[in-house]
This record gives structure tokens, sequence and C-alpha cells, in this order.
């Protein structure tokens, strides 16, 4: 099994980063702050003015240690990378399968039926830790409802053969689950009526369209590590400067991150006073909360649990790595289907 190596998130302002010896030191204004082994590291995740000497970085593309660069509010500028190393025939039978409609609709539906199932199971442990709770009858009624609903949705999925038609049930299904996602929070402070993206105008959606930042990048990093194009996906047609591979396998993964904002609202781990409002009414994290969140979501993915398809127990944050290795198998004719992972 692949290691889990660390993910480095820097968010402090006017930070400088370089290498010494066999450490990743991190100044600020000349002072040290941080020195880190470097051969521990996956990534570097710089958040605004954080710069980075050309030692470091030179070591970094040498050593498949992806630099990210995102603006102070976690949205994606540029990533920085070595030369690809991937088997180019895996890749290029990766392009000609995108290039089948029949064979890229096959991975596609089985891609958003693992995430349909994974939303079913949020609500259905929902429902299994607070169903005996009478004050709450009418969510529960709700929520039960929704549950039926995705059913029915991951049911109609094989009938779909077309991308358009897979991503109509896609929309369907994500309205009937973000539906009932105000239930799902246990802090009266934290309202959610609809998932709304560019921008996030509340607390909630703000936590969501972040950590699937952070997940995305995870899901690039592993594809990449894999020897895949991210670029070229399956169920996210092909559009320049998108990571579409990436976006499709972080689509049966979302609902572990969706249960990951939810722990950190109902913990109390985060507050309605971390958050800040800009005047195009966009909502983002403050700077010191975000990072309790990255802390636990680094935290987070050292947690294991049995994946089904190798049955051994596993870090989370192995997940992407371990879907990415099942899709690769599935281009290369190892197995006959991808995958998906069904968290049970």
């Amino acid at each position: 099994m692949r290691p889990l190596r660390n993910v480095i998130y820097v968010q402090t302002q006017n930070s400088w980063l370089h290498k010494d010896n066999d450490n990743l030191v991190l100044k600020v204004e000349k002072e040290t702050k941080a020195r880190i082994p470097i051969h521990k590291l996956q990534g570097l995740v710089c958040f605004g003015q954080v710069s980075i000497s050309p030692y470091l970085m030179a070591h970094c593309t040498e050593n498949a240690i992806t630099i990210t660069y995102l603006n102070q509010f976690g949205k994606f500028l540029a990533r920085v990378e070595g030369p690809v190393s991937g088997n180019v025939l895996l890749r290029r039978t990766q392009h000609l399968t995108g290039a089948n409609i029949e064979q890229s609709i096959s991975i596609a539906r089985t891609m958003l039926a693992g995430k349909l199932f994974n939303q079913r199971y949020v609500i259905r442990r929902y429902l299994r830790d607070y169903g005996d709770q009478t004050d709450m009858a009418s969510a529960l009624a709700e929520l039960a409802t929704a549950e039926k609903r995705l059913t029915r949705c991951l049911a109609q999925l094989d009938g779909c053969n077309a991308i358009d038609t897979l991503m109509g049930r896609e929309g369907e299904a994500a309205q009937v689950y973000f539906g009932v996602f105000q239930h799902l929070i246990r802090q009266a402070d934290f309202t959610f009526d609809v998932r709304r993206r560019r921008p996030p105008t509340d607390p909630v959606n703000a936590l969501l369209s972040f950590v699937y930042t952070l997940l995305t990048h995870d899901c690039r990093s592993a594809l990449e590590t894999t020897g895949l194009d991210p670029a070229s996906g399956f169920l996210h047609q092909l559009r320049s400067g998108r990571p579409s591979l990436a976006l499709d396998l972080a689509e049966e993964l979302r609902p572990m991150a969706d249960r990951f904002v939810l722990s950190l609202i109902n913990k109390k781990q985060l507050g309605i006073k971390d958050f800040e409002t800009w005047p195009n009414g966009s909502v983002t994290l403050k700077e010191e909360p975000r990072k309790t969140l990255l802390a636990a979501w680094q935290d987070r993915k050292q947690d294991t649990l049995m994946h089904p398809w190798f049955e051994e127990s596993v870090p989370i944050g192995l997940l992407p790595w371990l879907q990415a290795q099942i899709l690769a198998r599935h281009l290369r004719g190892d197995c006959d289907s991808y995958v998906p992972f069904l968290w049970k």
C-alpha cells in the first residue's frame, strides 16, 4: 500500500518557504515558524501572498511534490509540477476511451452511481443516529422521503445512455439531497436553503465550496501520480483549463466531504462568527478558522475505513489514489469495469 504523505497548507501572508538540507523551512518576517522534513511531503498549497525559493521549487518539481497556488479565499490560480511521468500508453488508452461514447458513458454512469449511493448513505446514517427523536418527526419524515427518492434516482441511472441524461439525473438527485441538507445541520446559527457556488453566499455553502476545492486537489494529484491525465474526463467533458477527470473522481467522494463539513458545524469546531461577508455578497472563512479547518482535514485523512474492493482498512486520505488505481486497471483491461467507492 502506498504511504500517505502530507500536504502542507500555507496561508500566513508574506510567508517565505525555502529548503534547508532535507527540511522545508517556513519564515515570516525572517523568523522561522516551521521546519518540516521534506521527504514526507506530497504537496504544497499556498494561499495568497506566499513566496517559494527557486531551489525549493526545483526540488519539488524533481521529486513529484506539486505546488498549488490559490488566492487568499481558496480560488484556484495555478499549479507547478515537474515533467509528466505517466505511462504514455495508459494516457493514450484513456483518451481513446473518452472518445468512445459507449465506454465513456459506462464509466461516467458508474461514477455517478457511487455519488448517489454515498449521498443516500449520508441521509441513512443520520436517520440511524437520530431516528428515535420524536421532536424531529417532520424533519425525519422529509429525510426518509429523500432517501427513497435517491434510491429511485440510483435505479434510473441504468437507463441513461447519454451524458446529458446522466447529468439530468445527477441534477435531480442533487436537488433532492441538498433540499434536505438543512435537516442534517444541528446548530441553529447555520442555515442552508440551496447549493450556491459562484459565489457562495452563506457559511455552509462557503465551507462546501472550500472543502470541494481541497478534495479536487487531492484527486488531481492522485491521477497524476497514477499516470492518468486529469484533464481528460468521462462525465465532465473536455474544457480548456478544467481538470475534468479530477472532477469526475471527486464526485463519488463529495458526500464524505459533506459529512466532514457537517461534523465541523455540529461539533462546534466552527461558529458563525468565523465567516465574513464581502461587498459582492460572497461569504468566506476567516484566516484563523481556516487553519482549524485545514488541521481537521489533515486529521480526517488519517482516519481509516474498510475499502470493499481492496478488502483492507485504508486511510481516508488514500481513497483518491486507490480509486485512480482502479480506474487505471480498468483502462488497461485488468478489470471489467470501474468500481466506485461505496461508503458503508
